[in-house]
């Protein structure tokens, strides 16, 4: 099945890792006048998160001083978005993230559907319990109340974590799922999202494949072909991504950096966001599609698009300090 790649990240634990030395070195780069921002990429950037957290005890224990504070007042910019996001874990991150977008006037829906339907419902249940920790209000809560109609529904389905654990398959199953989507969008006049949104927000990854499968089967027309003939706006663009993410994440994490760094102006939120969330993940298999998929690398892409120390950080990340 295509959904089972495996997954190679570009950040690893460093060897011989020692968190005192690092928080030392880091205080140094940081003391007195100026700042040495070599030294904090190639620390921060080439150790993995569970390293970076037992830096920040070290620099708190030993030095009695809180590093994510130091940083802040001797970075700024993009670059002070990538070191600082490297600095919270992975989860902790996302939430934030997903703050973000809802934050203020105006919601970032793209980054709520890349966010939460590319998550299994382990991952979904921990976000959903870290965002509740850090915010002090529900996630679905607080997502209902910035989004409408379907697509509000759909999000929600996923955030309550009713998706089958991953492994659960059943291929009579999907035979029965396939027709029912097909009842529900070209077989009818019309279109019942209902049947859309609980299938694809309830069936396991492994589950949706054989469903996508049996669809094609059935109809001789890819899954995709029936979205984009059935629905629209952000409820297509969400379940487009949940299938996008079915048949091969690090496609729809390539597609999604390409789009950012696509056409006049760089969508750096996008850019950072996707290369620290992914970076001890899946980030070398994103690499791979995306040079497959646009005949140029990731590292070149992102070199032409960025700058100074925001681009050095990146490309330390991408894996090519």
């Amino acid at each position: 099945m295509s959904w089972y790649y495996t997954p190679v990240p570009t950040v690893v634990p460093v060897e011989s890792f020692n968190p005192s030395e690092d928080a030392a070195a880091l205080r140094k780069a940081m003391k007195g006048f100026g700042t040495d921002e070599q030294a904090i990429i190639d620390i921060l950037c080439s150790r993995s998160n569970a390293q970076r957290q037992a830096i920040l005890r070290a620099f708190k224990n030993e030095l009695g001083r809180d590093l994510i504070k130091d940083l802040k007042s001797e970075l700024g910019g993009k670059f002070e978005d990538v070191i600082i996001g490297l600095m919270l874990p992975p989860v902790e991150y996302l939430c934030k993230q997903l703050f973000k977008a809802m934050d203020g006037i105006g919601t970032d829906e793209k980054a709520l559907i890349e966010i939460l339907c590319s998550q299994n419902n382990e991952q979904m249940h921990e976000i959903a319990r870290v965002y509740e920790e850090m915010y002090n209000r529900p996630l679905a809560e607080h997502v209902c109340s910035e989004t409408s109609g379907n697509f509000r529904r759909l999000l929600t389905l996923i955030i309550t974590g009713t998706r089958e654990a991953p492994g659960t398959v059943d291929p009579e199953k999907a035979v029965a799922q396939a027709q029912q989507l097909y009842d529900a969008g070209e077989g009818r006049f019309g279109t019942d999202e209902t049947a859309f949104y609980k299938i694809l927000a309830h069936s396991s990854f492994d589950q949706l494949e054989y469903v996508f499968e049996e669809y094609k089967k059935k109809t001789g027309r890819t899954i995709e072909q029936a979205l984009k003939a059935e629905l629209s706006g952000d409820f297509y663009e969400a379940l487009s991504a949940i299938v996008e993410c079915v048949q091969m994440a690090p496609h729809f994490f390539a597609k999604k950096l390409f789009l950012a760094m696509d056409g006049m102006g760089t969508d750096d939120k996008t850019l950072i966001r996707i290369i620290i969330s992914r970076a001890e993940i899946d980030l070398q298999n994103i690499k791979d599609e995306f040079e497959q998929m646009y005949n140029k690398t990731l590292l070149s892409a992102v070199k032409s698009e960025t700058s100074g120390d925001y681009k050095k950080a990146l490309c330390a990340i991408l894996g090519n300090a």
